[in-house]
């Protein structure tokens, strides 16, 4: 990725920048995430527990 400057970042504010195809993340990617960052928050890790427990 190239830096750019101060003035080309605000030109881009409000515009699409980078868009990618869509990528479904699954139940595994989401608790190998957990995994690597030590964050196994209920809300994420318990999709059951998660619609049981949350709006």
């Amino acid at each position: 990725m190239e830096p750019i400057s101060l003035d080309v970042l605000l030109a881009s504010v409000g515009k699409e920048v980078g868009v990618s195809p869509w990528r479904v993340v699954s139940q595994r990617m989401i608790d190998q995430f957990a995994d690597a960052t030590d964050d196994h928050q209920f809300i994420h890790c318990d999709p059951e527990r998660a619609k049981r427990e949350t709006p």
